[in-house]
């Protein structure tokens, strides 16, 4: 397995980026569409279109690629002389992409499902903040892993 690791390494690399931008792209237009859609009059025209167009982002794009993402990025990870475990830059982005993205998709997938059955309570201002969480924490993590500042 770290023989295929190591020679499939620039494209595995290669792989996992497409998937984190896909991800991100969602990550970003999903609070986004959440926005429009705690404007909007519940079981309005706009409402249930709203309704289709978050089931789809989220089951279509988003999920498939944070599955994508984790897995390919594990591959990394487990590639021979990649990583050293003992730099702090690793920990912090993993914390950052499991705990922070990975709970905030969670979080999008939740309010989805209260949108979906008109149960909404947040504000629109509510989710123009929540949409700042995914471009910090991306901030964050390409700093790690480019810089490696620790």
């Amino acid at each position: 397995m770290a023989d295929f690791l190591s020679e499939w390494y620039d494209w595995i690399k290669a792989l996992h980026i497409i998937s984190v931008i896909a991800w991100m792209a969602g990550m970003l237009y999903l609070p986004r569409l959440y926005v429009y859609h705690a404007e909007a009059e519940v079981g309005s025209e706009l409402s249930e279109t709203l309704k289709i167009m978050e089931r789809r982002l989220l089951r279509a794009i988003i999920n498939p690629a944070m599955m994508a993402a984790f897995i390919l990025g594990l591959c990394m990870v487990f590639t021979p002389g990649v990583i050293d475990f003992g730099a702090y830059w690793i920990w912090i982005k993993l914390f950052c992409a499991f705990f922070g993205l990975g709970g905030m998709h969670s979080y999008l997938s939740r309010w989805r499902k209260d949108f979906e059955a008109d149960r909404n309570t947040r504000s629109a201002g509510f989710y123009r903040k929540v949409n700042e969480i995914p471009t910090v924490l991306m901030i964050i993590i390409v700093i790690m892993v480019i810089v490696r500042p620790f």
